[in-house]
């Protein structure tokens, strides 16, 4: 399958996540947003798209700002252009992930935000990309990242994520992306 038809049928995947969110719209709701992302790294793309439940808990509340998070689950498609360094030669790969949140934001939950965690993802190939592997099917995936929610529900991000093993086997060089976010929130 081209990495274009996985594109797309990820980003069906999220479009359907976002056309069932009226199922979710009373106040004890397992989905509180739908994302879908496109990130690039060294000769790798990736689309991904997930799902997000807040958590009810606020810390460090002040001057209308507080500190929160929520649990974000995903699926992504990566196509590495590079593979085992070969110039042309195509890797496509999926990941599963699993990750909670920390997000810095205003208490009603609009305007711009940073946040940044460390979570859990599941390869579905030994990534082998220019001069990146990753020699373990599990990773461990954190991020930083900043954005803005608008007053219609939407809300635009850009994040830097490392995937990594934390290096209990070799080799571990890491994978690197930098990611261009759009989310619903319900």
């Amino acid at each position: 399958m081209s990495y274009q038809k996985q594109a797309l049928k990820s980003l069906a995947l999220a479009a359907a996540l976002l056309a069932s969110h009226a199922a979710f719209a009373s106040d004890d709701k397992l989905i509180d947003s739908v994302y879908g992302e496109f990130a690039t790294g060294t000769q790798t793309q990736m689309v991904r798209a997930g799902v997000t439940s807040d958590w009810s808990q606020r810390w460090f509340q002040s001057n209308g700002t507080h500190l929160s998070g929520y649990w974000d689950a995903n699926a992504g498609a990566w196509q590495a252009n590079r593979y085992q360094n070969v110039e042309g030669a195509k890797q496509n790969l999926y990941d599963i992930g699993f990750t909670p949140v920390f997000r810095f934001e205003r208490d009603d939950k609009k305007g711009f935000y940073a946040e940044g965690g460390i979570g859990v993802h599941l390869l579905s190939k030994l990534y082998d990309n220019a001069t990146y592997r990753l020699s373990t099917h599990f990773q461990f995936g954190d991020h930083v990242g900043v954005g803005y929610v608008f007053n219609n529900k939407w809300e635009v991000g850009m994040k830097i994520q490392h995937f990594s093993n934390g290096g209990y086997k070799k080799p571990n060089t890491g994978v690197n992306f930098l990611n261009i976010k759009a989310a619903y929130h319900f």
